[in-house]
């Protein structure tokens, strides 16, 4: 049995098939939707059905609230449909025609600038050319069959291995392999296996917009990696970046952004903490990431924003700016980093 769904904008179809979602069969004929997790929990990928019936697999409800399903909306990477379809979805401009491929890579380095934090840099084989957006991400292929996602922090222009930014989650599969929490731990020669470049978050060069940067956390990773990209570029945007983490040492390459806000013009680098301790002496912006950016800019309305990190803090800016300070939706761009902990039982209606 497989259905056929048609975007109402621009006319494509495409067919899927019964053990598809929406956004998988897409993705597999060519169609370009936004996405993030694939899992239900960031609301990336989020459309409306204007015509026909589909069944919704598990999500969060901070991703796609009752109120938004009973009004047709959908999360199209756990959505399959039940008869046609007419749905409503932005398509992702600019995009390229980059295959996604399985590939082999082996560790070079493991640094670790904080006590949670690892980057790791992944040697490719000698003939090997890998294509990506600056921002988006690969999988790790692991031996059960299970994947751990990563955003790729350097700009495809640069030569060499590739570098990831790892926080440790403590009886994380692979987090605890990579901070030596298990046996045996990843050590540097090791082979590995990923799949990639996936995501749709990446710089949208064909505007001129001033660019707000959130990120919190290890979120900060595929923002360095459009960072760079523009230096490289000589893209000459007016750049604000909001980094936000718990403790200073949460901001692990803080240096770095303070040489960017040196060197490159019309960059502003912000950072900020929400649970400091006296003992951090901490003298700079304090509290939500995305807040500091409402009190900067009651309005938004001739910005582009682009945010990474937890759910939380991407659906609470999705929604904030959009609420309090105007920000055209089509003008969000993001990729929330889940992980088991976001996808508990009680996160899900």
């Amino acid at each position: 049995m497989s259905y056929q769904v048609t975007l109402k904008t621009s006319g494509k179809q495409f067919t899927v098939t019964q053990d598809e979602t929406v956004l998988e069969a897409a993705l597999r004929q060519g169609i370009k939707l936004p996405y993030g997790c694939k899992n239900g929990a960031c609301g990336s990928c989020k459309g409306k059905v204007l015509e026909g019936q589909i069944r919704h697999g598990q999500h969060s409800e901070s991703a796609l609230s009752k109120t938004d399903e009973t009004a047709g909306g959908i999360l199209f990477c756990c959505s399959h449909p039940q008869t046609d379809l007419l749905i409503e979805a932005r398509e992702v401009q600019g995009a390229g025609d980059i295959a996604i491929r399985k590939v082999p890579c082996r560790v070079n380095t493991i640094h670790k600038p904080s006590e949670d934090v690892a980057i790791l840099r992944l040697q490719l084989p000698a003939a090997e050319r890998f294509q990506f957006l600056a921002g988006q991400y690969l999988e790790f292929l692991l031996k059960d069959g299970q994947r751990r996602a990563y955003s790729i922090a350097n700009a495809p222009e640069q030569e060499g291995p590739l570098e990831l930014h790892i926080r440790h989650l403590p009886g994380g599969l692979f987090t605890d392999f990579v901070f030596a929490a298990v046996t045996p731990a990843l050590k540097e020669k090791d082979i590995l296996r990923f799949e990639g470049p996936l995501g749709s978050f990446f710089l949208r060069e064909d505007s001129q917009k001033p660019i707000i940067f959130v990120a919190a956390g290890t979120g900060f990773a595929p923002i360095k990696s459009i960072v760079e990209q523009m230096q490289a570029k000589k893209i000459d945007r007016p750049v604000e970046l909001y980094w936000g983490g718990r403790r200073p040492n949460d901001l692990y390459l803080n240096d770095l952004c303070r040489t960017w806000e040196q060197t490159i013009p019309n960059f502003k680098y912000i950072p900020v903490i929400s649970d400091g301790t006296p003992e951090d002496a901490w003298r700079g912006r304090t509290g939500f990431v995305h807040q500091a950016v409402i009190d900067d800019h009651p309005s938004l309305k001739d910005f582009q924003v682009y945010a990474c990190g937890a759910p939380v803090m991407v659906n609470a800016a999705r929604n904030d700016f959009s609420a309090k300070c105007h920000l055209p939706e089509e003008e969000f761009f993001a990729d929330s980093f889940t992980n088991a902990a976001d996808l508990v039982a009680n996160e899900f209606p």
